[in-house]
């Protein structure tokens, strides 16, 4: 599922909606992430009609202009849950490997035995009398 199928979904899963109205509320439930254009969204509400996600409830004027009404079916509601488990899922894994540790232990470099009295010479892989 697109991100843009995602938001308009997830605003028509309140209830009935024009299309003006469907822009303003994708804007504010993706905290103004998702700015739809408005031939992006009559695209997608014809290719989400064509696939049965959302139908045409009705059509009305007001002020001399058209709106025409979309609501969500009931298999765009089982797409848009099965979407948000997927997200969630997703989301819940990636939370883990965060939570689990931030950085990896990394391995401490073996250093040779040294005999007492004896100092460590980084040049030399033996112990250098002192």
């Amino acid at each position: 599922m697109t991100e843009t199928s995602f938001w308009i979904l997830t605003a028509l899963s309140a209830g009935a909606r024009h299309g003006y109205a469907i822009l303003n509320e994708v804007a504010e439930l993706s905290n103004g992430a998702m700015k739809l254009r408005v031939t992006t969204l009559y695209a997608s509400l014809e290719r989400l009609e064509r696939q049965s996600h959302v139908r045409v409830t009705g059509d009305e004027i007001v002020e001399g202009r058209a709106r025409r009404y979309y609501e969500i079916t009931d298999d765009g509601r089982a797409q848009l849950e099965a979407e948000a488990k997927r997200l969630a899922q997703r989301a819940a894994v990636a939370q883990a490997r965060i939570s689990a540790q931030a950085t990896p232990a990394r391995p401490t470099a073996a250093r040779p035995a040294s005999t007492p009295g004896a100092a460590f010479s980084p040049i030399a892989s033996t112990a250098v009398p002192a």
